[in-house]
């Protein structure tokens, strides 16, 4: 895996072996960043399950300012480290070594995109969202990009968000939602 775009396009990603993390595949990455984006003019980013790194990595390589990085996995928060610090600007990214429901509890200020890609998606995302509804994390133009197994069916409408789009990729479908 490679990072697709950007200023840090091409250069590899680590991840770790077997189901856990899961990663998002080079073709699905680049499809979901030519689905919100494909490039940005600098905001904030929260992953929050972070797996490799991967998305927000990208993220910030199409020119998102900063990326907060919520991984549980001990054997997972190791590779994220090592795929921030391929990035040589370890500065931009923050790395909360935690459970996702502690993490929303802990971050402050607003995020202008979020990831979310938990392992048992729709009741997960559901409430991940509705929690940061509650703590007012989303910023004005928020984009919350949602992958999960093709088979999962997201409401139309969580707390202040609704499906702005989705697409299937082989066995994923990506749904992003804004307000």
């Amino acid at each position: 895996m490679k990072i697709v775009s950007g200023i840090y396009g091409g250069r590899p990603l680590k991840t770790l072996d077997g189901k856990t993390t899961r990663p998002t595949s080079d073709k699905v990455r680049g499809a979901i960043f030519n689905m919100i984006g494909p490039y940005f003019e600098g905001g904030r980013v929260l992953d929050l399950y972070a797996g490799s790194g991967g998305l927000s990595i990208e993220a910030v390589s199409r020119g998102m300012s900063s990326a907060v990085l919520v991984e549980k996995d001990r054997r997972a928060q190791i590779i994220v480290a090592e795929n921030i610090r391929m990035t040589k600007e370890t500065s931009k990214f923050q790395l909360l070594k935690m459970e996702s429901s502690r993490a929303l509890e802990q971050v402050d200020g607003v995020f202008d995109l979020i990831f979310l890609d938990p392992p048992y998606a729709k009741e997960q995302i559901v409430s991940d969202i509705e929690k940061m509804a509650e703590r007012n994390l989303f910023s004005e133009d928020v984009m919350v990009v949602c992958e999960t197994d093709k088979s999962v069916e997201l409401p139309e409408e969580i707390a202040c968000l609704g499906i702005w789009k989705e697409k299937i990729y082989g066995i994923s479908k990506v749904t992003v939602y804004v307000r």
